[in-house]
């Protein structure tokens, strides 16, 4: 207890001390369960390492929906989507029911962030292939998901002979693992040529392999075991670069993944009374005046794969949007039974057998312990040793916040004290 209230008037009296000096490093490895990580036959010698010389928790609760920006945001904005916004990857059209992910920041998030703090207090900060990031005033370098030619970052690299103009040119039609390549490529330039205070860097390999080949599966091990070794070539990078006795290095993944069976077509019941949304585990449904909420529900009760409808008084408990206050959240939601996923069309069966392609997914309700997340925190000011049953991935923006100096104001997350060492 002592050592405790010692570690909290610490932390007090750096917060609001903008530490130029310190260095923070988040390395995202999408789609990365916490199960897989407790398998110690699971080849990832690099966060084994981080893991056993620093702090690591059996697993970091995720938010709802499980998918990829939502959670990425709840991490950097330390609250849930209820209040930051991002139910998708990217902003959902009503008008066209499409999903578009090309929105600036600044319309996307509505809840401030921890780079935007750490910007705003001074310090310097970096982007590789993070999410819900575009044209951000806060980042000060970026090498994004759809990098182009004409920015700083590709521009460099292209002058240092590290990628082709052609490399940028065809970037988005390349393969995911080069692709992974590449922005690992970035993060270690960036880190040894502008040296910023915040680096947030994420690989998307493992999610695409997930999603083809399913979790558990030899193609899975395979995919973490090369996201290892890519977070092994930014603490090299760090280490070459003389960075590494100031900087924190915190491991997170943004959701977990499940075995896929099924697919659930809801659109094939309700046709064009609603529009429906798959993400995965839930379906979001938005009304559109032919049938009311209760007519909805009729028509998906005791359907196939479907364990539950979720309603907007339930949404506080999942931290969700009210769609009576927020136009962008759903009138209701879907949520699937173990080995089933939602999926899209409105012909055919109303569930189908799943394929290659479709073997693994995310997007189940939170409270779902396969959707859990890993969380490794190593190095500068992380107490060695230190193992946490639970963290929630709000607690990381906040968390980063505290080691940089600074505080993030009116959040739901809470700094990580007890991983924190003077």
């Amino acid at each position: 207890m002592k050592r405790l209230l010692l570690s909290l008037l610490a932390c007090s009296a750096a917060w609001g001390q903008a530490s130029k000096d310190s260095h923070v490093v988040v390395i995202s490895l999408d789609g990365f369960p916490a199960y897989a990580l407790q398998d110690p036959k699971l080849s990832v010698p690099n966060l084994r390492k981080l893991a056993r010389e620093g702090a690591v928790a059996d697993r970091m609760i995720t938010t709802n929906p499980t998918v990829t920006w939502p959670n990425h945001t709840s991490m950097v904005t330390g609250v849930p989507p209820a209040q930051h916004s991002v139910l998708y990857n990217g902003l959902f059209i009503r008008e066209t029911g499409k999903i578009d992910s090309l929105r600036d920041k600044s319309e996307l998030v509505q809840a401030p962030t921890v780079y935007d703090l750490a910007h705003k207090a001074g310090l310097t900060t970096a982007e590789v292939d993070w999410v819900a990031v575009l044209n951000a005033p806060t980042i000060t370098w970026s090498f994004a998901e759809r990098p182009a030619i004409t920015e700083t970052i590709p521009k460099e690299m292209i002058a240092a002979g590290l990628v082709s103009e052609q490399d940028i040119a065809d970037f988005a039609k390349s393969n995911i693992t080069w692709r992974d390549e590449i922005w690992t490529q970035a993060a270690v330039y960036i880190l040894q040529k502008h040296r910023p205070n915040l680096l947030l860097f994420h690989l998307l390999n493992t999610d695409s392999v997930h999603h083809r080949y399913g979790p558990k599966s030899l193609a899975s091990g395979s995919a973490l075991a090369l996201a290892d070794a890519r977070a092994g070539q930014l603490y090299r990078a760090l280490e070459s670069s003389k960075l590494l006795d100031r900087t924190t290095i915190i491991v997170v993944s943004d959701h977990g993944f499940k075995v896929v069976k099924h697919l659930i077509h809801p659109a094939v019941l309700i046709k064009d009374d609603a529009r429906i949304v798959p993400e995965g585990g839930t379906a979001m449904v938005y009304l559109n005046g032919r049938k009311s909420a209760g007519q909805i529900k009729a028509m998906l009760n005791g359907a196939e794969g479907i364990e539950r409808i979720l309603e907007p008084h339930d949404y506080t408990g999942f931290g969700l949007p009210d769609p009576a206050k927020n136009p962008r959240m759903a009138d209701l939601v879907l949520a699937a039974k173990d080995g089933y996923s939602f999926a899209g069309g409105d012909r055919g069966e109303v569930v189908s057998p799943a394929s290659e392609g479709s073997l693994g997914s995310h997007g189940y309700l939170s409270t779902d312990p396969e959707m859990n997340a890993i969380f490794i925190a190593w190095g500068r000011r992380i107490r060695p040793g230190t193992r946490l049953t639970e963290v929630r991935n709000m607690d990381v923006g906040p968390t980063i916040a505290a080691l940089l100096g600074l505080q993030m104001q009116n959040t739901t997350g809470s700094p990580l004290l007890s991983i924190l060492s003077k």
